[in-house]
């Protein structure tokens, strides 16, 4: 069960962020209203919310995820890959204090983007990305396996970040797409496969009784009540713009 979750409003240098899609520019306003229900439906599964304001300084820094690895007992604070997003750790750092004693750094020239790293109970899954690089996943890798958790790293083939392609969602049930869908890493789950075209619906979050999911991708939502969950759908046009997924704007724990 999550207690709490780390959100941070976008800010209007969004608009000037990464991105490797073409889908247009994001419209502010949409961006900041679907950011909105997003708290909100955070709030609706029971959870408390920091909400840190915008910084202009880093157009990419709403996507928190990235900066920092949450456990119950300890944090891992990021150096993410990307250049310009190396400092949005100084925000998040102070926030992220106020509720960790311990505290462990990837240093050095390790990378690790949040995004790359999912949590399944007890094990952990490392992706090495164009974000995330071998030392940084090595690093990871044996602070979590120092700390009692099993890890594994999967150097990744098509996918931007790791979870963009999959998401635990308890119970050892795990929503697959695209190369994880036949990974042996992941044979031991009961599988929620999703299609090439819904692609974008693997990056879901489970948050206490309820998986939040994107809306408009009615073949995950069925299996996903099939499965016995409770789904809450939440439009995410303006951050898909800019490779981003629910799994990017919160820290949960």
């Amino acid at each position: 069960m999550f207690t709490n979750v780390i959100v941070k409003t976008p800010g209007k240098s969004y608009l000037n962020g990464l991105t490797t899609s073409d889908l247009g520019e994001p419209i502010y306003n949409v961006l900041l209203e679907q950011h909105k229900a997003y708290v909100e439906a955070l709030k609706q599964c029971g959870v408390n919310v920091t909400h840190l304001p915008a910084n202009e300084a880093f157009p990419d820094s709403t996507f928190v995820e990235d900066t920092a690895v949450l456990t119950s007992d300890f944090a891992v604070i990021c150096n993410p890959g990307a250049a310009s997003r190396n400092r949005e750790i100084e925000d998040m750092e102070p926030a992220i204090r106020k509720f960790y004693d311990k505290i462990y750094f990837i240093e050095g020239t390790g990378t690790v983007d949040g995004g790359d790293v999912l949590q399944a109970e007890d094990h952990f899954y490392i992706g090495i990305s164009e974000r995330t690089n071998e030392e940084g996943a090595r690093q990871l890798k044996g602070i979590l396996e120092k700390e009692g958790y099993e890890a594994d790293i999967i150097p990744l083939k098509e996918f931007f970040h790791l979870k963009t392609g999959i998401a635990y969602v308890g119970e050892n049930r795990m929503v697959l797409a695209g190369e994880f869908v036949d990974h042996p890493a992941f044979d031991s789950y009961e599988k929620i496969i999703v299609s090439k075209e819904d692609e974008y619906s693997a990056n879901c979050i489970q948050v206490n009784d309820y998986v939040i999911i994107p809306k408009g991708y009615e073949a995950t939502k069925r299996q996903l009540n099939e499965a016995g969950l409770q789904t809450i759908e939440l439009e995410m046009s303006e951050f898909q713009k800019h490779d981003g997924g629910l799994s990017c704007l919160s820290l949960r724990f």
